[in-house]
């Protein structure tokens, strides 16, 4: 039987297991996500791969001979984090303990190490597995190498490449060359993608071919390729592995490289002073040596059940044994699979269930694929199951709960006993990461699962998770339901031992229900109004363009980026205040709105393009979203895709239509009552009284407290007059000042904004911080802790990760901080105003009224009500809104009413 050696990446995967993994950490507080990763994944390699021989190959300090061939080579890499430079050591005596020798050689780099190993390998008859991530490395892949990327699963032979990048692995380092790589800063043809890159080699074999007939490659793309050609010589030097490396530890062979067995002792100690319990216990039998982890941090990842237990259940029998087990439990984990992932539409296809890692079931009610496999009839499984699902002290655990409440109200049952969500745990716990099963089971579970796309395809060929084959589908749900268990119990602690998240996580759980009423009453559209604004627009627009042709001198498409750069910088001449990449002129609107400031076309642009996209985006599009169903607009909002914890409305987005100009309001006016009245209730000036309160400020926080205009006496102190003196351009400059000063905003920002000089500005900024030093004080402590910690805080414990702050550097640094001082205004807004959704929305409910809340939009509730109960909603609203919770300043919310959502706000 051939022998293998398996050879692994090391540099790769030190950054990708860095950057995957959650902010684990030990009891002192030390990082330890990048070694846990890695040592995960060597595990699983041995595992998988019964090696003869084996090595991990790491970048070796210092310059390579690609630095003394092209010195900007990966030089737009940033340093090494802090925090993964301390974990390399560790990383390096842990790989060794585990039996696998290490391999690092001056002066070349960890892919030439491998690729001279491979060569090595060939010429000896022994198959070699490369473990990486890497791209560059499928020019190595050939009969006698495969790679392996064991973060992805994904296996690359030469078929494998050949499907990825649609060349085979001896075009890979043309198609390198071509491509260009941004992480190594090599460049490559000017606007030239893996695609084009792919069709030229296809058309032509290789590089050097194309080259011979670059005349003949036409357009832009031919004269970015003979642009490139002097490049190429060096870029081939560049991408090109060497294969022909000095490897001393090779001087006796391949044998030099045979796997050595476990150094326990050294393992113990590792394990033991990096907090890994089950790995430890591995070893020993007994975790408790362990030090306890430090509370304020994820734990480790637990280990996957070594076997599956997935159950398809398409008969009576199986559905009783299941529905004795979930009843018993304490909690289940529960899913549901659609035909759609628009929640008010989709329909049930199928249930899935878990109540212990490693076991769940599938429950297909409604795939119509041609498999014919048996199911049971939906409506009897749904009405089996009734009593458990609007079971309130029947705890169930789902991820992303909202959306299989819609699919369940979709088919007549209401969902009930919610209290777990893993969405909303990983949220809490990492806001600045994506939070989809896929990437979190990955991530915290080191396991990669079935994805959508592999069951159902993709674009055009995608089909129906109905259509699906149940077996397969059956796998894919289980897994859902399972992983779901298991992201659970390792979230789920987590969130727990830290007070502050854990009250936001409740908060977020009570949420999601709100949401999900908000979401289903939907508002009424006024689409005859709409249409009429529409046809206003359009007559509007038609106009602008006869006045833009009239400026211009000649027709020309003003949805043309090109035509119009043509207009305004050829023939009319205005200065270019910007490039795009590709060298040509920009006509983006920061462009547009410098040169509006002294010339009439680009103003009359902006108001073109503002009234073009209101009509598209709103007019036009609004009646064609109403649900013929319910005769209303119903929007969706993402619980967790900001960092700060506001909601994201989509679909459509309420929360952008523009209310600066007259059009915009108008639109507002289409958001009408059925039947009563519109009520609006806004939280006034939210985040400027969160300013006062987490900066203790007391000038700023007596304002409030008096009820002064908060404008006009931030005027009155940094102007030196009184509050009856101040004038209409003082109160503007101070407005700015106290919005600007909450996002960061420095000298130079004010000053663009106020039209002043940067000296007049930074002397505004000085006496406003005169007067209120508290504000100063909490600006650089919340730099300072956001720096020191990676994340700030809310007032309730939200947690607000910035991870622009590593590493970075200059204006991105300077980005980040403004960000950090910003986030605690913002999130801790986006608190209140959920705490007022669930309060106001649990004293409509418990008053039985027929008032619906309808829209949340930053700081405003929006409520449909009938003409009998405005009174009390408005006496009762401000009060509900105010005292959900208690600053040191008092917080306020302004009530509206009228028969449109523009009336009443």
């Amino acid at each position: 039987m051939k022998k293998t050696l398996l050879l692994v990446d090391g540099s790769s995967y030190l950054y990708r297991a860095y950057h995957a993994m959650p902010d684990l950490r030990n009891a002192k507080g030390e990082p330890t996500g990048a070694l846990y990763g890695v040592i995960s994944m060597l595990r699983r390699l041995v595992q998988d791969y019964k090696a003869d021989y084996a090595a991990c190959v790491f970048d070796a300090r210092g310059k390579t001979f690609r630095d003394d061939i092209y010195p900007l080579y990966k030089g737009n890499r940033p340093s090494m984090p802090e925090e993964l430079a301390t974990q390399i050591e560790p990383i390096h005596r842990a790989v060794v303990a585990l039996g696998w020798p290490v391999l690092a050689v001056p002066g070349v780099e960890a892919d030439d190490i491998i690729g001279t190993l491979a060569l090595r390998a060939a010429q000896e008859g022994v198959h070699t597995v490369v473990s990486t991530g890497d791209k560059d490395m499928a020019q190595l892949v050939n009969e006698h190498v495969e790679l392996v990327n064991t973060m992805s699963g994904e296996r690359q032979d030469i078929d494998g490449v050949i499907k990825k990048f649609g060349v085979t692995p001896d075009q890979i380092v043309d198609f390198l060359m071509l491509t260009g790589d941004t992480a190594d800063n090599i460049p490559g043809v000017e606007k030239v993608g893996p695609k084009t890159a792919a069709k030229w080699l296809a058309q032509y074999k290789s590089l050097d071919a194309l080259v011979e007939n670059a005349e003949s490659v036409k357009g832009v793309a031919g004269n970015n390729l003979r642009a490139a050609i002097p490049n190429f010589a060096m870029t081939r030097q560049l991408v090109t592995i060497k294969t022909d490396c000095d490897i001393p530890e090779l001087a006796s062979g391949l044998s030099a490289l045979a796997p050595t067995p476990l150094d326990r002792d050294t393992l113990i100690s590792l394990y033991n002073e990096y907090g890994f319990r089950s790995w430890l216990r591995e070893l020993t039998g007994d975790a408790d040596l362990v030090p306890e982890q430090d509370s304020r941090q994820p734990q480790e990842t637990p280990q996957a059940p070594e076997q599956l237990d997935y159950q398809t259940v398409n008969n009576w029998a199986d559905f009783d044994r299941w529905l004795k087990a979930i009843e018993s439990a304490e909690l289940v984990a529960f899913d549901t699979e659609t035909t759609s992932l628009d929640p008010m539409q989709a329909r049930l296809v199928g249930l899935s269930m878990s109540v212990q890692a490693g076991i769940a079931c599938y429950i297909p009610v409604a795939h119509r694929g041609p498999d014919h496999t048996p199911q049971l009839p939906k409506q009897e499984v749904l009405e089996r199951l009734r009593p458990w699902l609007e079971n309130p002290k029947a705890h169930k655990l789902l991820h992303n709960a909202k959306y299989d409440t819609h699919v369940l109200m979709n088919e007549g049952v209401t969902l009930a006993g919610v209290t777990e969500d893993t969405m909303l745990q990983a949220y809490v716990l990492e806001s600045h990461k994506r939070v989809n099963m896929q990437e979190l089971a990955e991530r915290w579970l080191g396991r990669v699962g079935t994805t959508y796309e592999d069951l159902c395809g993709k674009g055009a060929k995608q089909i129906g998770f109905d259509e699906i084959d149940v077996d397969q589908a059956s796998h894919y749900a289980s897994e859902d339901a399972d992983f779901t268990l298991q992201l659970h119990q390792v979230l789920r602690p987590q969130v727990k031992a830290d007070p502050g998240l854990e009250h936001i996580y409740q908060l977020e759980v009570r949420a999601s229900a709100t949401l999900a009423i908000i979401e289903r009453n939907g508002v009424a559209i006024d689409g005859k109004l709409l249409a009429a604004q529409s046809h206003e627009l359009g007559q509007k627009l038609l106009a602008f363009e006869a006045q833009a042709y009239e400026l211009a001198g000649q027709p020309f498409n003003l949805n043309s980026p090109k035509q119009l750069g043509e207009i305004l910088f050829q023939r009319m001449q205005l200065p270019i205040v910007r490039k795009t990449p590709s060298g040509a002129p920009s006509t983006d609107e920061d462009v547009l709105t410098k040169l509006a400031q002294d010339y009439p076309l680009p103003a009359l642009l902006l108001e073109y393009r503002g009234l073009a996209k209101l009509k598209s985006t709103y007019t036009d599009k609004l009646p064609k979203m109403i649900d013929p169903n319910t005769g209303r607009v119903h929007t969706r909002y993402a619980q967790a895709a900001v960092i700060t914890g506001r909601l994201a409305s989509s679909d459509p987005n309420l929360q952008n239509i523009p209310v600066r100009t007259a059009e915009g309001r108008r639109v507002r006016a289409a958001f009408v009552a059925s039947g009563g009245q519109i009520v609006s209730a806004d939280y006034s000036q939210i985040e400027l009284r969160v300013m006062a309160h987490v900066s203790d400020d007391e000038n700023l926080k007596q304002a409030f407290e008096q009820g002064d205009d908060i404008h006009r006496a931030t005027a009155a102190e940094v102007f030196g007059v009184t509050q009856a003196e101040v004038s209409a351009e003082q109160r503007r400059a101070a407005k700015a000042i106290n919005f600007g000063l909450i996002y960061g905003m420095g000298e130079f920002g004010l000053a663009s904004n106020l039209g002043i000089t940067r000296d007049a500005a930074r002397a505004y900024i000085d006496r406003y911080f005169a007067r209120y030093p508290g504000v100063a004080a909490y600006m650089e402590q919340t730099k300072r802790m956001a720096n020191e910690l990676g994340y700030v805080e809310t007032v309730f414990g939200r947690r607000l990760w910035l991870p622009d702050l590593r590493g970075a550097k200059g204006p991105r640094r300077a980005a980040a901080e403004r960000a950090a001082i910003n986030a605690p205004m913002q999130g801790t807004a986006a608190d209140l105003i959920k705490m007022a959704m669930v309060a106001v929305q649990d004293w409509i409910e418990a008053e039985g009224l027929k008032t619906l809340m309808v829209m949340q939009v930053h700081d405003e509730l929006v409520f449909d009500v009938p003409a009998s109960e405005v009174d009390l909603i408005k006496q009762n609203l401000p009060g509900l809104m105010c005292n959900v919770a208690k600053l040191s300043v008092p917080l306020v919310a302004e009530v509206g009413v009228g028969p449109n959502w523009e009336q009443a706000h």
